[in-house]
């Protein structure tokens, strides 16, 4: 195959992937409506109804029809006294819904530093392994070019080198799954001076200055040649 038509097949790749990649679903409006007990409670964020019900018996992880917790919902919501009356009642914040997403992703995902960082102090894990992907909130706020949560994920710990079931780390996303804008740019100047491994290769053998070459990132590249990257 040409070279030119070789590139622009990999490229649609990407795109398409960057479409499904992190795939997270928040309660639909049908969902909350037939929501009851505490997940109402949660998605309104109504912390002395909590308090009551949990205190009536309901399963503070009890889960809905896509096994997300009330915890979950709170998450989505960033109904963040909710969270931590729910975590003080002895909700799991390190736990997964059907699709593997606990509370640090979802706040990852949703670009929601506050919601974030209330995760993170309540005990949720940056260095959890989420979604289908076998990914890590790092790895998908980083395709997302989230730079201030990349940041914040990257203080409490997120495992910088993390290679998820695609063949990509936080790095590489940064890069086939951008735009190559002042977001992703910081998003990748985020982990490079968190001493990210920058030549780790993808499963075609390309290392992250590849990519940004081919996907003409010049400034990715010009930061990755500075940086060592070969």
């Amino acid at each position: 195959m040409p070279r030119n038509r070789l590139i622009g097949s990999i490229l649609a790749l990407f795109a398409g992937l960057s479409s499904i990649a992190h795939s997270q679903v928040p309660p639909t409006v049908s969902e909350k409506l037939a929501y009851k007990g505490l997940f109402v409670a949660a998605a309104q964020g109504n912390t002395a109804q909590i308090k009551t019900l949990i205190g009536k018996g309901e399963k503070v992880d009890a889960k809905d029809g896509r096994g997300r917790t009330p915890l979950h919902v709170a998450a989505f919501g960033a109904k963040h006294e909710a969270m931590r009356a729910l975590v003080a009642a002895g909700a799991n914040p390190n736990a997964l819904d059907n699709d593997r997403y606990d509370i640090v992703t979802i706040a990852a995902v949703a670009n929601d530093a506050q919601t974030l960082r209330v995760a993170l102090e309540l005990g949720g894990s940056a260095r959890n392994i989420t979604s289908r992907y076998d990914g890590t909130a790092l790895i998908a706020a980083a395709h997302l070019g989230n730079a201030e949560v990349v940041r914040t994920l990257i203080r409490a710990g997120a495992p910088l080198d993390h290679i998820n079931n695609l063949g990509w780390t936080a790095v590489t996303e940064s890069i086939v799954l951008g735009d190559g804008g002042p977001r992703h740019v910081e998003t990748l100047k985020a982990l490079v001076q968190a001493r990210a491994n920058l030549n780790l290769a993808d499963r075609q053998g390309r290392s992250p200055l590849e990519l940004a070459q081919m996907r003409g990132y010049r400034s990715m590249e010009a930061m990755l040649k500075q940086a060592g990257a070969r």
